[in-house]
């Protein structure tokens, strides 16, 4: 890929650039104001992942945010991958908080557009969608690469930002979801983080498509990985997580184990998956979604083989 003309200081897009295999992790911030909780759940990934994603208020529950959170994981000396959902936000309130992120220092930001209010415990709150989360990849671009608000006028020191979006690989209609991948590379993002993956003959068939597409040469993409502690919990994203697939034969393979070995059966899974990641083409690295589990990521990243990390320049 060539250069992009701007230098944005992410440790993940110099991973990214010198052909590393990326490695990022996830962290979503406390329901309160309480650092300590935060800095348990973070520590574990210190050394362990290149960038760790900071969820907006994920589940439209209300927590800590991502900003605040981002910019203490600055001050700790680790790198945020901070999101933005359009729920929450107008394009003024958008801006002014990509500035914002920017002069405390972050340089990654993920563009989404967050999940319905109604999912989340403010059930009666007013969704704002003001843009979209195609749109607000074009906003950050614009910001980045012109130097211009959205109104077109000039801004006092443009946010070099890494952009990044996420694709599900899997939602309906299926057959549309790499042509919604390439707009979103059209509008600007950088690379993408997919939906967790558990149904591979389907994601090898997009990621195919998408080398087919050339929008592998475009863009990186990281395909998303959250380990199983349970049957329980992967029947229930089956059932109830919109968008998700999980095969017959995956619940049966977790519910197989046992009595007290299905979480380690669903850490094997996902380091296979992790292993196939490096090998297969177009896949630039791996999005470790280790839900409540942020203490298990060492030994899933050991096992997997993606340590050390990289140090690059």
């Amino acid at each position: 890929m060539s250069d992009n003309g701007y230098k944005s200081g992410s440790n993940l897009e110099k991973v990214l650039r010198a052909g590393h295999f990326a490695f990022t992790g996830e962290c979503g911030p406390p329901k309160g104001a309480n650092v300590e909780h935060l800095k348990e759940k973070m520590n574990p990934l210190r050394g362990v992942v290149d960038a760790i994603n900071v969820t907006d208020n994920q589940t439209a529950v209300v927590r800590m945010s991502s900003k605040a959170a981002s910019a203490l994981m600055v001050q700790a000396g680790l790198e945020p991958n901070f999101q933005m959902v359009c729920r929450d936000r107008n394009r003024i309130a958008m801006q002014s908080d990509i500035l914002g992120i920017h002069a405390l220092g972050i340089r990654n930001m993920l563009c989404l557009s967050g999940d319905h209010q109604t999912f989340g415990n403010h059930p009666e709150a007013k969704n704002v969608y003001d843009l979209d989360s195609m749109q607000l990849i074009a906003l950050v671009k614009k910001m980045r690469d012109e130097g211009k608000f959205l109104n077109g006028e000039d801004i006092d020191g443009p946010p070099k930002l890494f952009i990044g979006a996420a694709a599900n690989p899997f939602a309906e209609p299926t057959e549309f979801r790499v042509y919604r991948l390439a707009n979103k590379i059209d509008a600007g993002a950088d690379f993408i983080q997919t939906q967790c993956i558990y149904n591979m003959p389907r994601f090898r068939e997009f990621m195919k498509r998408a080398v087919d597409m050339g929008l592998t040469e475009k863009c990186y993409i990281l395909a998303g990985v959250t380990p199983f502690k349970s049957a329980g919990m992967a029947k229930y994203m089956a059932k109830s997580v919109p968008g998700m697939d999980v095969p017959d034969d995956v619940i049966k393979r977790i519910e197989g184990a046992g009595k007290g070995k299905m979480a380690e059966e669903g850490i094997k899974f996902a380091i296979e998956q992790i292993q196939e990641f490096k090998e297969m083409p177009g896949v630039a690295g791996v999005h470790l979604m280790a839900i409540e589990w942020e203490h298990k990521v060492p030994e899933i990243a050991e096992r997997a083989g993606v340590l050390p990390r990289p140090k690059v320049d």
